[in-house]
């Protein structure tokens, strides 16, 4: 009976120790690497330039929507408003800068070269007029006062005939060319302000720059819509990819060009192929990590995206991704 004992209490202890020694071998083995990420899409945020109160909005949560598809429309009349201004202005700035082209009319060019022929007529009645006093100035009938005064009457006479040539000649040559040019150029100028504003009420309608599919809507009929605010969100499942944060001393295992196959618990226990597109440095401190003291650094952490060598179907963004080696 002892020995039965004895045996039994041998047995027991050597299958403690086995289970301890294997115990202590299985916790010393290299861990098989196991990295859990996630699926990210292209997102794009559908905004306007202008703002303004939104008129409708086409398309719900979940819609597909093409490129080129209306998604939203803005009410504003204070485009409106701004474009008859513009559209006001340069009418102006056009019939102005015709009028310095085509120059003085008939009209005007007649009754400059009349007003002309009057002065001119004035200084040869003025001119005679005063030959005749300056001769008999000289004859001692009348004064010299008499003769001054009408000798400057023939002068003044004459540099307003002179004057009324010169408007008449104005008018016939019409403007300069530098007056024509600034009138044509304020025209252009004109026309860039209603052009401008223009772009400014097309963009009232906004339409989708991508495919994708609508994740959120963030305004509705009658809310007022900042200028640049993503009233509508799409996000394009065809350019999904997963991200991966990584220790830096596990990052040799995964330079960029390098594939490795994951599961998708999402869809299942099939593996599907990936490849490294992008490796980057994580900003923020906290990813850190302390080493031992023998080591003398710390471990940064990446980030890693990569995206499906295949199509999948069924893909959605948020969806875990693992990696187990």
């Amino acid at each position: 009976m002892h020995l039965v004992r004895t045996s039994l209490f041998i047995l027991f202890m050597a299958a403690v120790v086995g289970w301890l020694s294997y115990t202590f071998w299985h916790a010393y083995q290299p861990k098989p690497l196991r990295i859990q990420g996630q699926i990210e899409a292209q997102q794009y945020n559908i905004g306007s330039k202008v703002p303004g109160r939104i008129d409708e909005v086409y398309v719900r949560k979940g819609d597909q929507v093409k490129k080129g598809q209306l998604i939203f429309s803005l009410h504003s009349p204070e485009i409106d408003a701004k474009l008859a201004q513009a559209q006001a202005g340069h009418d102006a700035a056009e019939a102005l800068a015709e009028e310095v082209n085509i120059g003085a009319r008939t009209q005007q060019i007649k009754a400059a070269r009349d007003q002309w022929m009057q002065a001119k007529a004035a200084e040869d009645l003025l001119a005679k007029t005063y030959q005749r006093i300056n001769n008999l100035y000289k004859d001692g009938v009348v004064a010299e006062q008499q003769r001054d005064e009408i000798h400057t009457k023939h002068l003044a006479a004459r540099y307003t005939s002179s004057a009324a040539l010169q408007m008449y000649k104005l008018a016939e040559e019409g403007a300069r060319d530098e007056t024509k040019k600034a009138a044509e150029d304020k025209a252009r100028m004109a026309a860039g302000a209603v052009a401008e504003v223009e772009v400014y009420a097309a963009d009232t309608t906004i339409k989708s720059w991508h495919d994708g599919e609508v994740t959120q809507v963030l305004l509705r009929s009658g809310e007022l819509a900042p200028q640049g605010f993503p009233v509508v969100t799409i996000i394009d499942m065809s350019d999904a990819y997963a991200v991966f944060h990584v220790r830096e001393d596990e990052l040799s295992e995964f330079p960029k060009g390098s594939e490795f196959d994951v599961t998708i618990p999402a869809l299942g226990d099939k593996k599907y192929r990936f490849r490294v597109s992008y490796i980057s440095a994580m900003g923020d401190f906290a990813t850190w990590r302390a080493t031992n003291v023998d080591t003398g650094f710390d471990m940064r952490t990446f980030e890693i995206d990569a995206r499906p060598v295949q199509k999948t179907e069924g893909l959605r963004a948020g969806m875990s991704v693992l990696i187990v080696r």
